[in-house]
C-alpha cells in the first residue's frame, strides 16, 4: 500500500469543511450527531480522505457513545493506534494507515471477541453499501 501525502490546501479542496477539521485538525464532532452513528445497513466503511478500507458492518455495533463503533477493524493494514495524552487523558488515537487521517479512538471496553470499542467520527469516514441485504 502507497502512503497517501498532500499538502495541506490539497486537504482542504477535497474535504468539507467538517470532515477537514476532524481528519486533519484531530477535533471530534458532536456525539449523536454523525450520519453514520445509528446506520445499520450492510456494507464497507472507508476513509473520506483516500478510500482506505477501514471497517466493516459486520463488526459495527451501539455502544450508546454517539458515535459510530466498531469491535475490530477491516484487516491489520486499516490503522494506525498511538497513545494520545491530549486533554489530560490517557487514550488511544486511531488513524488512517494510509494518509494519517485522525478517525477518533479505541477503548478495552468493547464486546466480545475483541474486547475493543472503535470509536469513529461519521465525518472521517465514507459509507459503501453492499448489494445485498445479508448482515
Amino acid at each position: 500500500m502507497k502512503k497517501v501525502i498532500r499538502s495541506n490546501s490539497d486537504w482542504k479542496t477535497k474535504l468539507s469543511d467538517s470532515s477537514y477539521k476532524i481528519t486533519r485538525e484531530k477535533n471530534t464532532e458532536t456525539p449523536f450527531s454523525g450520519k453514520y452513528n445509528l446506520n445499520k445497513e450492510c456494507g464497507i466503511y472507508k476513509c473520506i480522505c483516500c478510500n482506505n478500507i477501514l471497517f466493516d458492518s459486520q463488526k459495527k455495533f451501539d455502544s450508546g457513545t454517539g458515535w459510530p463503533s466498531f469491535y475490530d477493524t477491516s484487516s491489520n493494514e486499516s490503522i494506525i493506534e498511538t497513545e494520545d495524552n491530549s486533554f489530560g487523558m490517557k487514550r488511544i488515537e486511531v488513524t488512517c494507515k494510509l494518509c494519517d487521517a485522525h478517525l477518533g479512538h479505541v477503548f478495552d471496553d468493547g464486546p466480545y471477541p475483541t474486547f475493543k470499542r472503535y470509536c469513529i467520527n461519521s465525518l472521517s469516514l465514507k459509507f459503501f453499501k453492499k448489494s445485498n441485504n445479508v448482515k
